[in-house]
């Protein structure tokens, strides 16, 4: 059994992501963690709440963490993914409530617990992450691994023309992260999702007509670029109608930006990564974290060839397969919608 802890920013491609690993019976999430980024944290959980319980998985603890960035103000982006995060999707208010707990105290206390066997994988700002390191700054070594989806290295950003949104947000948080990693043995090292690798996981339509054939719903599950903004999907399958109509939002976002009808899933290659399921390649680096800079806020410079004299602290993603992933993705998405919605035709509103 896999053991993670998840921190996210729910968000379309977080909760892509969070689907796909309750879709995977070899994982156990022991908690998820909210941190505000795309939306703001109260939300993030209220998110992931509804999520669990479409997924029928209603026990996992689900705590608030940071609702802001260490030293900057917070910045959400609600016209990337909608007034909730939730694109064009609008998910029933949850019956459970947010956890006690806070997220730090999460991080720290099933670490310690349970050293070298869970794994982390951080999905929006790295707040949460840096408070802990704080308070345990043996994280690293007591971790199995952790991975990231954050930062672009050499490579066009799409926050700033440098800098990736999840860095941008707490560019002070992450820049401890990194720093905390320094001298840790390479094979904790975390490993970086970055840009470069994950805009490569382009979501079509095609990917998301073959999601609803693999949950079997009968009718054909259309996002096209013809039909117009916001048409909500009619599937008789609530999570598939909820993925899509997420999914439309997020490529509504992007065609507006001139980079076609297609949705950028990071979150979920991430997701794929960090439970050893999709293809993939990685180079040791040194990775800086801009912070002082107005103009260069937030960019992540990575030191391949040792120029700097530093040891690495971290494996960036260099190589991926796109398509393998999304099989995946698909796939295993697909079984879950499948088993936990056969034959119904409840609705998610």
């Amino acid at each position: 059994m896999q053991q993670l802890l998840v921190d996210v920013d729910t968000g379309i491609d977080d909760a892509l992501a969070l689907v796909y690993l309750l879709s995977r019976p070899e994982v156990h999430i022991r908690a998820i963690t909210c941190t505000a980024g795309n939306v703001g944290a109260r939300q993030v959980a209220l998110n992931n709440l509804a999520l669990l319980e479409l997924c029928g998985a209603a026990d996992i603890e689900v705590a608030i963490g940071a609702e802001v960035p260490l030293e900057i103000p917070l910045r959400t982006t609600e016209e990337t993914h909608g007034p909730q995060g939730m694109g064009y999707a609008v998910l029933p208010a949850p019956h459970r409530k947010i956890s006690e707990r806070h997220a730090v105290d999460i991080w720290v206390e099933e670490v310690r617990a349970h050293p070298g066997e869970i794994t982390g994988l951080i999905t929006g700002p790295l707040t949460n992450f840096a408070l802990a390191l704080r308070r345990e700054p043996e994280l690293p070594r007591l971790l199995k691994g952790l991975v990231i989806m954050g930062g672009c290295f050499n490579y066009q950003g799409n926050t700033t023309p440098t800098a990736e949104w999840n860095v941008s947000v707490d560019p002070q948080a992450a820049k401890e992260v990194f720093a905390a990693y320094r001298g840790v043995a390479q094979d904790k090292l975390p490993i970086v999702c970055a840009l470069e690798s994950t805009e490569r996981i382009e979501m079509r339509p095609e990917h998301v007509r073959r999601l609803g054939e693999a949950a079997g719903v009968h009718e054909p599950e259309l996002v096209l670029p013809e039909q117009p903004e916001g048409q909500r999907s009619k599937s008789a399958n609530p999570l598939v109608a909820c993925l899509s109509d997420a999914i439309r939002f997020y490529m509504e976002f992007h065609r507006l930006y001139d980079q076609g009808f297609i949705s950028h899933m990071h979150d979920a290659f991430a997701a794929a990564v960090a439970v050893g399921r999709t293809e993939f390649s990685t180079r040791l680096a040194t990775v800086h974290v801009e912070t002082d800079s107005p103009l260069l806020m937030g960019t992540t410079v990575a030191d391949f060839r040792g120029i700097w004299g530093q040891p690495p602290n971290a494996r960036i993603v260099s190589a991926n397969n796109p398509e393998q992933c999304f099989d995946e993705l698909i796939n295993s998405v697909g079984r879950l919608a499948a088993s936990r919605y056969h034959g119904t035709r409840a609705e998610v509103t």
